[in-house]
C-alpha cells in the first residue's frame, strides 16, 4: 500500500504495518458492536481488556457480584474466536486442578501401564480465574508461572501453553472472609487492574429488559488467534517520542516515597510505589490505545488514559491515608495533576 505518511518507514517491518493498524481499528469497531449485543455499557472496561490483549497482558477485574465480569470475558473470547476456560477458585483447589495431572493407564497393545498427562483448564487461549483470591498460595503460584512464563511444569516435564495466552481474573472487593490476598509479586504480573462500576440508571433498565426477555445474542468472531499474534507484534513497533517515555517514567518514579524528587503528598500518603514494570506497561498500553483509536503514534494523553488501571495495584497507601479514606486512585489522580509532560518541539 503506497502512502506518503513519514512514519511508513518506521512502522513497516516486512508486512504493511500501517494497513494492519487500520485493519485493527476497523476490527475494534466491529468488536465493540459484537460485545454491545451482550454487554450493556462498560465501554471503558471493554477498551482496557482489549488493550491488554494486544499487549500480551493479563487483567484483574475488581467489582461486586452481578456486574457481568464473567459474561464480559467469555463474550470477548467468542468475539476473538479463542478457546476459553473458566476456573472457579475455591479454598480446596489444588495446583493440579488447574495445570493438569498424570493419569496411569494400561496400554492394551503391550499390557504395560504408562502415565498420560491430562491437560488442565490452563491450556486455553483465554482463562477466566474467577474469584482468584479464594484459593491458597500454592495454587496461586502455579497460576503465576503460567502468567509469567506461558508454560506449565508438572513433575519433571514442562508444557508450553498455546499462544495467545491471557489470564482474566476477577476479585470481589467487599467480602474478604476466607480469602487469600494476592501477594504483591503476583499483582504486579497483571498489566491492568480494572474497576468494574455499577451501571447507570438507563443502562440498568436496558440490562433488566434484555435479561428478562427473550433476546438471544449471536456473537460473530472478528479476529482469530493468528490475527491477535500479528497485531501484538505491530503494537511493539508503534513509535513513541522520548518525551512520552519520560512522562511514563516520571509517573512511576514520582509514586515512590523514597525518590528525592517525589512531591510531599506522596511521602505522606504512599507506603510503597510502582516499580519499573509500571513504566513499561504505561508505554505499551499507550501504544495499543493509540492504534485502537486509529492513530499511528502514542501520546502523553494515551499514557494519562491508562494510568489508573496500570498504577492502582502498584501503589500502596499508608495507614494514615487509609484512615482518611484516601485510595490509590485518589493519589494517582493527584499525581496526574502534578506531573507534567515536557512537550517535544522537534
Amino acid at each position: 500500500m503506497a502512502s506518503g505518511n513519514p512514519l511508513d518507514a518506521h512502522l513497516r517491518n516486512g508486512d504493511d504495518d500501517l494497513q494492519t493498524i487500520q485493519e485493527l481499528g476497523t476490527a475494534y469497531k466491529k468488536m465493540e458492536d459484537q460485545l454491545g449485543k451482550v454487554i450493556v455499557g462498560q465501554s471503558h472496561v471493554i477498551e482496557q481488556v482489549l488493550i491488554s490483549l494486544f499487549c500480551r497482558g493479563h487483567v484483574l477485574l475488581v467489582g461486586v457480584p452481578g456486574l457481568a465480569k464473567t459474561l464480559l470475558i467469555s463474550t470477548v473470547a467468542r468475539a476473538l474466536d479463542l478457546s476459553f476456560k473458566r476456573i472457579q477458585f475455591t479454598p480446596d483447589l489444588m495446583p493440579s486442578d488447574i495445570t493438569g495431572t498424570d493419569v496411569l493407564e494400561e496400554d492394551r497393545t503391550t499390557g504395560k501401564r504408562v502415565f498420560r498427562f491430562v491437560k488442565g483448564p490452563l491450556f486455553a487461549n483465554m482463562v477466566l480465574a474467577d474469584e482468584i483470591n479464594r484459593t491458597p498460595p500454592k495454587t496461586q503460584a502455579a497460576l503465576l508461572e503460567a502468567m509469567q512464563e506461558h508454560r506449565v511444569t508438572v513433575g519433571e516435564e514442562t508444557f508450553p501453553l498455546a499462544e495467545p495466552f491471557f489470564v482474566m481474573a476477577t476479585q470481589n472487593p467487599i467480602e474478604q472472609e476466607g480469602t487469600y490476598p494476592l501477594p504483591e509479586a503476583q499483582l504486579d504480573r497483571f498489566m491492568f487492574n480494572v474497576t468494574v462500576d455499577y451501571p447507570t440508571a438507563a443502562e440498568e433498565s436496558r440490562i433488566i429488559k434484555q435479561v428478562t426477555g427473550t433476546y438471544e445474542a449471536k456473537v460473530d468472531p472478528v479476529l482469530t488467534g493468528e490475527d491477535i499474534a500479528r497485531l501484538q507484534k505491530v503494537v511493539r513497533r508503534v513509535p513513541v517520542a522520548d518525551h512520552v517515555i519520560d512522562f511514563a517514567r516520571d509517573l512511576a518514579r514520582m509514586s515512590r516515597p523514597t525518590d528525592p524528587n517525589t512531591p510531599p503528598f506522596v511521602k505522606e500518603m504512599i507506603a510503597w510505589g510502582a516499580g519499573p514494570r509500571a513504566g513499561i506497561y504505561l508505554v505499551l498500553a499507550a501504544k495499543a490505545r493509540a492504534i485502537l483509536h486509529g492513530r499511528f503514534h502514542a501520546t502523553t494523553e494515551d499514557v494519562k488514559a491508562v494510568a489508573l488501571p496500570v498504577l492502582r495495584h502498584r501503589v500502596f497507601t499508608t495507614f494514615n491515608a487509609e484512615a482518611a479514606g484516601i485510595t490509590s486512585d485518589d493519589v494517582i489522580r493527584k499525581l496526574l495533576e502534578v506531573v507534567k509532560p515536557v512537550e517535544s518541539f522537534a
